[in-house]
């Protein structure tokens, strides 16, 4: 796996706000600094965990995203937030962990 970014949840507006309605999110495009950050607020009746949506998480990219996710507690089951990514979300340490698998082919922007 390798590193893809890191998610700081918010509750106030942050430079480069990207909404997202169909996550029902907020986010700034982890892409625009040399670090990976990610700003995220999440909206009021977004359907996560309070996990996810209150401590910063590190997402890594696997080729293949069922196998990290064997014997570990899944928070957030495997789903596809756009085209190309499939993502889900274990909880490791009282932390949330973002894995993804990124279809490269399909998403060269990301």
């Amino acid at each position: 796996m390798i590193f893809n970014h890191v998610g700081i949840p918010t509750a106030g507006p942050f430079q480069g706000e990207i909404p997202l309605p169909h996550l029902k999110m907020t986010v700034s495009n982890h892409l625009s600094n040399p670090f990976g950050i990610q700003w995220q607020r999440y909206w009021a009746d977004a359907p996560y965990p309070e996990l996810v949506k209150t401590v910063p998480h590190v997402a890594f990219e696997a080729d293949d995203l069922p196998a990290p996710l064997a014997g570990r507690t899944v928070i957030i089951e495997p789903n596809s937030p756009s085209r190309g990514v499939l993502v889900a979300f274990i909880e490791c340490n009282g932390v949330p962990v973002e894995l993804m698998q990124i279809d490269h082919e399909a998403r060269p922007d990301l």
